[in-house]
């Protein structure tokens, strides 16, 4: 994952999704030979002149200054996450070196909040999205994770590979899509990570839709939200997710699903748990 080809893709999939009313700029008609803002325009909104605008979206600016990089992302309308992005990819010098790691293990200290989370499906994930470690409860949820060879323990790679998948999520292309954003994210702050490149690259390979997501590049982290299961036993279960890292070591995270008390989906989780727990 090169910092330069991946900040070009970046700025360009970030201007094409802009139009000059949405920026407050006048637009003239006449057909557009380009998707979005032209250069020019994101330029001048930015303050900068095009001839450095063109060699920053090109990665031929060699240290861009905060400045510059806010300003651009003042221009382009960026998310939180997509301006941190957007700093990573123009400043690697400002990045942490990392080494290439072998897989992560599970913190001991989430391995110990997961063990009592006897009645909430919670997941401990790393920075690749690998599935380090898991409660009954996740079990009764997604299906047995110890089932599958440890390579494959996967968060993306089972989205996106394992049809079950497509049944299970009733929102699949946006859980889909938020693997990606999050994938992207994790490659910006780890672009030395082979491990990482190497599933994003089996992933364009293997599937079309992880190919065209990836191209869009979103970028965001993964936080809080809600879900809708479609579950072969259960039926539909509505749940909330809250992902949990240690501030010490933000590289994996301890991933909650709870459902609202008193609602049909609090009783569905229930007897799928109560099911599990009698097998």
């Amino acid at each position: 994952m090169n910092p330069s080809s991946a900040l070009s893709e970046f700025l360009r999939t970030r201007r094409a999704r802009l139009q000059p009313e949405d920026v407050d700029l006048p637009d003239y008609g006449g057909r557009r030979r380009v998707a979005g803002l032209r250069r020019e325009e994101l330029a001048h909104l930015a303050g900068v002149s095009v001839d450095y605008y063109t060699r920053l979206e090109q990665g031929r600016v060699g240290n861009p200054s905060e400045t510059v990089l806010d300003a651009v992302a003042r221009a382009l309308r960026l998310a939180p996450d997509e301006s941190g992005h957007l700093h990573r990819l123009a400043r690697p010098a400002d990045r942490p070196r990392r080494r290439p790691t072998t897989r992560q293990q599970p913190r001991p200290s989430l391995l110990r909040l997961l063990d009592r989370l006897d009645h909430t499906p919670a997941v401990v994930m790393g920075h690749r999205m690998d599935i380090l470690a898991w409660n009954r409860a996740a079990t009764a949820l997604f299906g047995d994770y110890g089932a599958l060879p440890v390579e494959e323990r996967n968060i993306a790679r089972i989205t996106f590979l394992d049809p079950a998948s497509r049944d299970l999520y009733g929102d699949w292309a946006d859980c889909a899509r938020e693997n990606v954003a999050f994938l992207h994210l994790e490659a910006g702050r780890r672009p030395d990570d082979p491990l990482l490149a190497e599933l994003v690259g089996q992933l364009c390979i293997t599937s079309p839709e992880f190919q065209h997501f990836w191209a869009e590049h979103p970028v965001a982290d993964k936080t809080s939200g809600r879900k809708l299961f479609h579950h072969p036993l259960a039926g539909p279960i509505d749940l909330a997710y809250d992902t949990l890292r240690p501030a010490d070591d933000p590289g994996q995270a301890l991933i909650t699903y709870t459902a609202d008390p008193g609602t049909p989906s609090d009783d569905a989780l229930r007897l799928l748990l109560s099911w599990s727990a009698s097998r």
